[in-house]
């Protein structure tokens, strides 16, 4: 994985295999050699009017001589220095994970739901792109990302499916839904042979998504799927009939790295990681890491993360920047270039059973998660293409 690489046990995990984030210490800056005008680490501002001598009259002591201007060469050398560093000159926006935003292409048109043109987020299989939604850590905004990325993707003419893996059911709840009055969760598709996916599957109020609804009953799964035959696989086997029906599948998981965890990952073609813009957060990437390699290599070998996101990022304050600068320093390309930023906006759009999309279309969190949608089928069209 690119970017990933620079890792080295935690303190006190001494054989955990689990990689560690660099400390939370900016380095500081390397020094220059006095006349190496060439090294410099940000744009410097030029003022071509400090070039010309001026001669001030002072009382009796005649006029004072300015510095002497700097070569026409040297000036050059630093302008063409700054324009490298921006790529294509200063006109380029810095984001907020402090590398160029680059230009992010509207997606493209949909033929037939399962099957798209332009920005293809197909599957490995051909079928739908199936993407959990994974972190150990709870309150990280999986949940939340799973309903607005979700929601985003249908504006664009995605067919949708939302599986909530939680038996907390947040994923149910967050789009009003009940699931405690429900007939069928996805515990039955997963533990009853004679329970189908249309069964169970129920319109979530946005137009072109759909919900496999969840509540407390999954908790008991993860016992009862310890004596079952390939468990890792039960809810690929279930989600099959799916892929054809969707463009986009995707998996709201439990926190934690359990059963029900592998089941996602092992069902998916990709994994995207919320992660909250805090140090406790970032610490526990890192075995997460460490779990997805090991369902990579022994259940799924086409298992890719599609990236990392940075959620409830608070760019006022230090810790914030910091925690991406680190997070960047880690995983490289793999970090989204959009963040989702803190705004209560999201806590009144789960309180009214809607996404933000809807709840506040014109809402900075709105548009963020439409950003986002676009960025992961650019990212999943390019990787197809590389792949194919």
């Amino acid at each position: 994985m690119s970017g990933g690489g620079n890792f080295s046990g935690f303190p006190g995990q001494s054989g955990s295999g689990a990689p560690e984030m660099p400390p939370l210490v900016r380095p500081p800056a390397a020094p220059t050699s006095p006349g190496d005008e060439s090294r410099v680490s940000e744009p410097v501002a030029f003022d071509r009017s400090a070039r010309e001598a001026v001669e001030e009259p002072t009382l009796g002591r005649g006029p004072v001589e300015a510095e002497a201007p700097p070569a026409r060469e040297t000036v050059e050398a630093q302008e063409a220095v700054r324009d490298a560093l921006f790529e294509t000159g200063p006109e380029v926006v810095i984001g907020p994970t402090g590398r160029p935003m680059p230009h992010i292409p509207e997606p493209g048109p949909v033929d037939t739901p399962g099957h798209t043109s332009g920005h293809k987020p197909g599957g490995a299989n051909g079928g739908a792109r199936v993407i959990a939604m994974c972190n150990q850590k709870g309150g990280v905004g999986k949940t939340t990302t799973t309903i607005n990325l979700g929601a985003s993707l249908a504006e664009y003419g995605r067919k949708v499916l939302l599986v909530d893996f939680d038996p907390q059911g947040s994923l149910s709840v967050g789009l009003g839904l009940n699931p405690h009055e429900m007939d069928y969760t996805i515990y039955n598709l997963l533990m009853e042979r004679d329970v189908e996916f249309d069964d169970v599957v129920v319109p979530s109020g946005i137009e072109g998504m759909d919900l496999l609804p969840s509540n407390i009953d999954l908790s008991a799964a993860e016992v009862q799927l310890v004596h079952e035959v390939a468990r890792e696989q039960s809810l690929q086997r279930i989600l099959a009939p799916a892929l054809s029906q969707y463009d986009v599948i995707l998996i709201d998981c439990q926190p934690s790295l359990g059963l029900l965890t592998v089941n996602a990952l092992t069902a998916s073609d990709g994994v995207i990681v919320p992660l909250e813009c805090e140090y406790f957060a970032l610490r526990g990437v890192a075995l997460l890491k460490t779990t997805i390699d090991k369902v990579k290599e022994r259940l799924n070998p086409k298992l890719e993360i599609d990236g990392v996101l940075g959620t409830m990022f608070d760019g006022r304050t230090l810790h914030s920047r910091e925690v991406m600068e680190r997070l960047v320093q880690a995983w490289g390309d793999k970090v989204f270039h959009t963040v989702i930023r803190r705004t209560v906006k999201f806590s009144d759009s789960t309180v009214a059973g809607e996404p933000i999309t809807s709840y506040a279309s014109s809402s900075a969190g709105a548009a963020s998660y439409r950003q986002l949608a676009k960025e992961v089928l650019a990212r999943v069209s390019t990787g197809e293409s590389a792949r194919g």
